[in-house]
């Protein structure tokens, strides 16, 4: 948890907001996705949003749901996805990094021993993207027990409970979706609510971050206008791995040139 506390300082400092790209671990497969996430890191990305591949991902568009598919079909599993954040933090201690995961892996041996191994790995904080936040209680517990910070999700419409409930079990950051539905590019942006981000700010929320059709300069200039801390980009970013997976390295290049654009569009004024 101390590294978004970190990060988010340092930004401060230098009137910047975060890009935080997201990858789908073993995507193509574990040895290129390795290859891929050292791209986003050379391109200039503050942490990294890494999913799990799960047959059934509910909360994720067709891009990120292929990503997954290939990930699989390619033997990639959850052990192998951790021993693979285990070697990027041996490379970059001080990046944090998040898991975002669907419950079914987290219960799949006890929510308990997927956290301690999750630390183990330098995982900084997970996302059950298909636990709703009044659900929430044994996996926030579970999470803080480890020593890794419980995120959740703040939908466009979140009332005074929801985000009274954000602020007293979250911690990082708080992930606020930019709209309604799955992830994706293919529905735009709905310009942020700057009242939620007020909201958010007032009960003591951690810093927000927005996702969900996040794609371009303008709608991380969009985000940071509204209040929020930063933006989380996740099918554009896989969308350019899809198209370059016959071209392993121009597509590292492409994603490194992407991830620069975004986080230059964080620095403020």
């Amino acid at each position: 948890m101390q590294r978004y506390e970190t990060l988010f300082a340092r930004l401060r400092e230098n009137n910047e907001g975060a890009f935080v790209p997201f990858v789908m671990l073993g995507d193509p497969n574990l040895a290129e996705c390795e290859a891929i996430i050292e791209a986003l890191i050379s391109g200039g990305a503050d942490a990294l949003e890494l999913g799990i591949p799960f047959s059934d991902p509910t909360a994720d568009g067709p891009v990120i749901q292929e990503a997954a598919n290939r990930a699989l079909a390619a033997g990639v599993t959850p052990a192998a996805c951790l021993a693979l954040v285990a070697r990027l933090r041996a490379k970059y201690p001080a990046l944090p990094m998040g898991l975002l995961v669907y419950a079914n892996l987290v219960v799949n041996t006890s929510v308990e021993d997927f956290y301690r191994a999750a630390v183990e790995a330098g995982v900084d904080s997970v996302l059950v993207a298909d636990v709703p936040g009044v659900e929430a209680g044994p996996f926030v517990d579970a999470a803080s027990r480890a020593g890794i910070a419980p995120i959740l999700i703040a939908p466009p419409n979140a009332d005074p409970a929801c985000i009274a409930r954000i602020a007293a079990m979250s911690r990082g950051y708080t992930y606020v979706l930019g709209r309604a539905g799955v992830t994706g590019t293919e529905t735009a942006l709905n310009r942020p609510d700057a009242g939620l981000m007020d909201a958010l700010r007032a009960a003591a929320a951690p810093p927000a971050l927005i996702g969900f059709g996040i794609s371009s300069p303008e709608h991380v200039r969009m985000a940071l206008e509204a209040g929020a801390q930063g933006a989380i980009a996740g099918s554009a970013v896989v969308r350019i791995v899809a198209a370059g997976l016959g071209e392993p390295e121009a597509m590292r290049t492409r994603l490194a040139a992407y991830v620069a654009q975004m986080k230059a569009a964080t620095r403020l004024a």
